[in-house]
């Protein structure tokens, strides 16, 4: 399987209901808290300057000027953000995927839930603090801060989400030892994600379409499943 290969049979499955589901319900839980933090941003600056500037006015511009600085900032939270909700349904899109694609697995051990969580919600604040560091290089360093910012988060983003993946099936160690043979590829992965992921609307369903892909990635070379087909090497699957 090529590297392009997943995100493609990613693609190919966004009419599964599963698949729109999670879209809507993670963007939802996304645009409310932005919105929600937005709104406190904005009203928050807004009460600080007019209680220390005299006039209306003043307070009206710096709660706009806070609102801006919040849009600009969503746009490097969102994908974090997401990523996080999106673990919340990773065992949903997996076994979506792995009905439509390996129906002939036996069934896996999944990790257990704590660990399960606990690894997301390290994931959630791992991708957050990388994209702190990539708009901090972005502005100190331009063109190749952000490069250098845009690397770091594919490999945060991906390692975090492929062992949160493979948790649905074996244990962390597991996941963990999985992960070191197929780094490469799940670097590249992670850079797909992490470069749609700042491209409205691509970022809407990037998380969904990155955990999807990781799933294949995870069975790549697996020695339960068939031989590829010739229409499956035809199509470079």
């Amino acid at each position: 399987m090529n590297v392009f290969s997943a995100p493609a049979r990613a693609l190919a499955q966004f009419d599964d209901p599963v698949f729109v589901g999670v879209v809507l319900r993670g963007v939802g839980w996304a645009l409310l808290t932005l919105a929600g933090l937005g709104a406190g941003v904005a009203w928050g600056v807004g009460e600080l300057v007019s209680s220390h500037v005299d006039g209306l006015w003043w307070g009206w511009v710096a709660a706009l000027a806070g609102g801006i600085g919040m849009a600009i900032a969503a746009l490097y939270l969102f994908l974090p953000l997401a990523a996080l909700i999106a673990t919340l349904f990773v065992g949903r899109v997996a076994a979506a995927v792995e009905r439509r694609f390996y129906p002939f697995l036996p069934p896996g051990r999944a990790a257990p839930l704590g660990d399960q969580v606990i690894d997301g919600l390290a994931l959630g604040l791992r991708v957050l603090l990388w994209q702190i560091v990539a708009l901090v290089l972005a502005v100190l360093l331009p063109g190749v801060g952000l490069l250098l910012g845009w690397a770091i988060a594919a490999w945060a983003l991906g390692r975090g989400l492929f062992v949160t993946v493979a948790m649905t099936r074996m244990d962390r160690a597991k996941a963990l030892a999985l992960y070191r043979t197929r780094r490469g590829t799940v670097w590249v992965q992670g850079a797909l994600m992490a470069a749609a992921g700042l491209v409205p609307p691509l970022n809407l369903v990037a998380p969904v379409l990155g955990v999807a892909a990781l799933v294949h990635v995870m069975h790549a070379g697996d020695p339960a499943l068939p031989p590829p087909t010739r229409t499956d090497v035809a199509h470079g699957l």
